[in-house]
C-alpha cells in the first residue's frame, strides 16, 4: 500500500455472523476499558474517544464498486472532494497494528468514522500486527515492537494462534474506540512472501495465525477478512480450503492482492468457486497518484464485491455500472436512468416504467429519497445521492 516501502508489483492482499449479545458487550468494553494481555508497550492503536458512535452501521455493508487504499487517513476536505468528483466509495484504512508503516493517523477519529459512513462511504478497517518472517523486511521497528509470527511448530504451532487471537482482540478493541460496531469486517494484512521451497516452513504458522485470527474475531462479533498477496497469503488459504483441511479456520472474506489492472474480483492464483459470491475484494493496482476534485492522493486501487451483489434487478435492468454519474432532467444517460429507477423502485419510491427518459415519477422518487436520507431535496440526482442509495 503507498508510502509504504514496495512489495513486488506481481501481487499482493459466506458470512456467519455470531450473536453480539450481553457477553459480547461485555467483552467489547473490558477490551476497550483495559490493557490487551501481552499487546507491545510500544503499540499505536486509534485513540479512544468517547464520541464513539455505538449506532453507526456495519461497514463495510452489501456494496459492489470502486475502493480505493491508503497510508495514511485522509482530511475530510480531501474525502469530500473525493466523493463528489471521484468514482470511488470505498476507503481502506489502518486502524491497528504496531507494524503499520502509518501508525500516527491524526485524522482516524470516531468523528471521521461516522461521518463517512453517513456520507455513503464503506470504511475497510485494516490490521497490519504480525507479519511472515520469510517477508523479509520485518519487523520493521524492531523484535520487542514488532515481532514476526513465530515458526515454532510445538502443539500445532500455539505461539502463532495466539498471537493470531491476541491481534483480532487488538483490532476489536481499535474498532469499537472508534465506532465500527460488530458486524463489521476487519481485515487482516499479511504481507506477501515468496512459497519458495526455501520457504516453507513459514506456510503453516501463516495459517495457524490466521485461523486464529478469524476464529477470535468472530467469536466477538465481527466478520474476518483477510488481505494478502494472490501468490501468497491468499494462495495458501486456497490450497487449504480446496484441500478441505479441518484444522484451518477460513476467513470470511478475502482481499486479493494482484496488480493486473483489470478491475475485477478474479486471479488465476484461485479457482472461481472461492469466496463466492460476493465475498471478495481485489486490489488490481498498487501505489500511484491519482487527482479528483483538484486533490490529489497516493492510492491503490480496488474493486469490491460484498454482500449481495447488485447486478440485474426490475426485469433484467442493469443496476451495477461502472461508474455513477449525475441524472438531471435535460443530461442524463438512459442507461444511468434505468438504473436508478430499477433502485428508488427496490426501495419503494418509483412505481413507473423502466424506460431511459427523466420523468415526473423518477422526479418525485428522487425527492422521496433525499428527503429521506436528509439531503438537499433538488431535481438533480449526484454522486453523493448515489452514494447514499447504494450504501443504503
Amino acid at each position: 500500500m503507498p508510502s509504504r516501502p514496495v512489495r513486488p508489483p506481481s501481487r499482493r492482499f459466506h458470512l456467519p455472523l455470531l450473536g453480539t449479545g450481553t457477553g459480547v458487550l461485555i467483552v467489547l468494553l473490558a477490551l476497550v476499558l483495559a490493557p490487551l494481555g501481552g499487546t507491545p508497550a510500544a503499540r499505536t492503536d486509534a485513540p479512544v474517544d468517547l464520541a464513539a458512535k455505538s449506532t453507526n452501521p456495519p461497514t463495510p455493508g452489501a456494496f459492489t464498486g470502486y475502493g480505493f487504499d491508503q497510508c495514511e487517513t485522509q482530511s475530510q476536505a480531501k474525502m469530500d472532494a473525493w466523493l463528489a468528483h471521484s468514482p470511488f466509495r470505498a476507503v481502506g484504512v489502518y486502524i491497528s497494528g504496531a507494524s503499520r508503516f502509518c501508525k500516527t493517523q491524526k485524522n482516524l477519529t470516531p468523528t471521521w468514522v461516522s461521518t463517512q459512513l453517513a456520507q455513503g462511504w464503506q470504511i475497510l478497517a485494516i490490521t497490519l500486527g504480525p507479519q511472515s518472517s520469510c517477508v523479509g523486511r520485518f519487523p520493521r521497528y524492531g523484535a520487542a515492537i514488532d515481532p514476526t509470527i513465530v515458526n515454532d511448530p510445538t502443539n500445532a504451532y500455539a505461539a502463532a494462534r495466539a498471537q493470531g487471537s491476541a491481534e483480532a482482540d487488538s483490532a476489536v478493541a481499535a474498532a469499537t474506540a472508534l465506532g465500527i460496531v460488530p458486524g463489521s469486517t476487519l481485515w487482516y494484512d499479511l504481507e506477501g512472501w515468496s512459497l519458495s521451497k526455501a520457504n516453507a516452513g513459514c506456510t503453516e504458522p501463516a495459517l495457524a495465525f490466521l485461523s486464529a485470527w478469524t476464529a477470535r474475531v468472530r467469536q466477538l462479533g465481527y466478520v474476518s477478512g483477510v488481505y494478502s498477496s494472490a501468490g501468497s497469503g491468499i494462495k495458501i488459504l486456497e490450497n487449504a480450503r480446496v484441500q478441505g483441511r479441518a484444522d484451518v479456520v477460513l476467513p470470511d472474506r478475502i482481499w486479493i492482492a494482484r496488480w493486473d489492472n483489470v478491475a475485477n474480483t478474479s486471479t488465476s492464483y484461485i479457482a472461481e468457486d472461492g469466496w463466492r459470491p460476493s465475498s471478495r475484494v481485489k486490489q488490481y493496482q498498487g501505489g500511484h497518484n491519482e487527482t479528483w476534485g483538484g486533490v490529489t492522493i497516493n492510492i491503490d486501487r480496488n474493486w469490491l464485491e460484498l454482500g449481495e451483489v447488485v447486478g440485474y434487478g426490475c426485469g433484467g435492468v442493469k443496476t451495477s455500472l461502472k461508474s455513477y454519474k449525475k441524472v438531471a432532467p435535460r443530461k442524463a444517460k438512459p442507461r444511468q436512468v434505468r438504473a436508478l429507477k430499477c433502485l428508488l423502485q427496490q426501495k419503494g419510491m418509483y412505481p413507473g416504467k423502466m424506460s431511459g427518459k427523466y420523468n415526473k415519477n423518477l422526479r418525485a422518487g428522487i425527492h422521496a429519497w433525499q428527503g429521506q436520507a436528509g439531503q438537499k431535496v433538488k431535481d438533480a440526482w449526484t454522486k453523493k445521492n448515489w452514494a447514499s442509495l447504494l450504501g443504503g
